[in-house]
């Protein structure tokens, strides 16, 4: 079983909203000439890394819920000032799970597979519902 990654995503109020952010950075980085790639930098290397390389995701936390992932497909050494950090390269395909209440922390935290939501693609009955309501229903624990 796959080991994720969770983290928060800060400034954003819904995955249409981290979507649209993700589309303008692959934009600008074409614009720029450089490789289209999505890298969240971080201060700190995962030290199970491989474990995390072998199928693990990138789960992003918005407005307090677990709400999306994307699979995580390198970490790569980056400098920021003169201070090594890790960037998290992952796929562009932001994929919706059941939305599933998590409070706040600072950085990063891994997350077990048996404790990760399943995606919403697999639920039934709820294509098409918006993304607010689909909150209020998993707050219920109807979702």
């Amino acid at each position: 079983m796959p080991l994720h990654i969770i983290k928060l995503c800060v400034g954003c109020d819904s995955i249409s909203d981290l979507a649209a952010w993700q589309k303008q950075r692959l934009k600008d980085l074409r614009a720029k000439g450089k490789k289209p790639e999505l890298v969240h930098v971080t201060r700190m290397t995962p030290k199970r890394g491989e474990e995390v390389l072998d199928g693990g995701s990138l789960y992003w936390v918005i407005k307090g819920q677990i709400a999306a992932r994307q699979k995580l497909l390198a970490f790569r050494d980056v400098k920021k000032n003169g201070v090594p950090h890790c960037g998290l390269v992952y796929d562009k395909a932001l994929v919706p799970v059941s939305p599933r209440p998590r409070r706040a922390f600072q950085g990063w935290r891994y997350l077990a597979a048996s404790d990760a939501p399943p995606d919403l693609t697999r639920l039934r009955g709820v294509k098409g519902l918006p993304e607010k309501l689909q909150r209020e229903l998993a707050v219920l624990g109807l979702l």
